[in-house]
């Protein structure tokens, strides 16, 4: 295994934008700095305003149900704690989630992105770890080998936005990441043991540039492989800089 972090992407508002970087400082415990720190419930969620505990994501406004979502981009201003957001049907925004005439900014800006036949947005939240899929603080590793693999079934690249994945990696071989269950990587100077495959929904049958549902990738996944999986769900163990280029090696059990 000869593998490089080839790419860094955080979502600082839980399905409302991404943000690629080059690099990011892990926390063992706890996820991605920036990712996923807000998520905007929807009116039928039972979740409290403001800050609240882990949450499944059927509480909150997602790609899968308003594939308009996929098209944000995020800017964040770590100094300010403000984000940016574009999107090719709206005027930008900038916005501190945690102010409530912001927040109420937000809801409003994202209403018309939304799907009229799904539960409204409604508020703000934010959780202490994380608002990520999974009942741990996770970070998202996927393998450029693996898109590969599932563009060619589409004769097209599918662009890596739509997985939402944290640290892309090159060099491995298409799939192997599921080998990897259970074990630990060094990433640059931080320690990563993989948990869990990641089951995809219909967010990423979504053109992160137009919004708009395009490419059947949950039917590709089952004929081509006979799953809906892409990527692993990974925790930090050990804290430490992550950055593009970055080797990924395994540690000895």
């Amino acid at each position: 295994m000869q593998a490089r972090v080839a790419h860094l992407w955080r979502h600082p508002i839980k399905s409302h934008g991404v943000e690629s970087i080059p690099a990011a400082e892990f926390t063992a415990g706890a996820t991605m700095p920036w990712d996923r720190v807000w998520a905007i419930a929807h009116e039928a969620a039972r979740v409290p305003p403001g800050t609240c505990d882990w949450a499944p994501c059927a509480n909150f406004s997602r790609a899968a149900k308003s594939s308009d979502l996929i098209a944000i981009r995020a800017e964040v201003d770590e100094a300010r704690g403000t984000v940016t957001l574009r999107h090719p049907r709206r005027d930008p925004i900038t916005v501190d989630p945690d102010l409530p005439g912001d927040a109420a900014r937000l809801i409003e800006w994202v209403g018309p992105l939304s799907n009229a036949e799904r539960s409204r947005p409604a508020f703000v939240t934010r959780a202490p770890r994380g608002m990520t899929d999974t009942d741990f603080p996770s970070v998202s590793i996927l393998n450029l080998a693996s898109l590969d693999a599932l563009s060619e079934r589409f004769e097209a690249p599918l662009a890596m936005e739509r997985f939402r994945g944290n640290i892309w990696l090159g060099g491995l071989d298409a799939w192997e990441e599921f080998t990897l269950l259970g074990r630990s990587f060094r990433i640059g100077g931080a320690t990563f043991r993989i948990r869990e495959r990641i089951t995809r929904c219909k967010a990423t049958t979504a053109n992160p540039e137009t919004g708009r549902s395009d490419a059947d990738t949950l039917g590709a996944l089952e004929a081509g492989w006979g799953h809906r999986d892409f990527g692993v769900y990974a925790e930090v163990t050990d804290g430490g800089r992550v950055a593009a280029g970055d080797a990924a090696i395994p540690v000895a059990p």
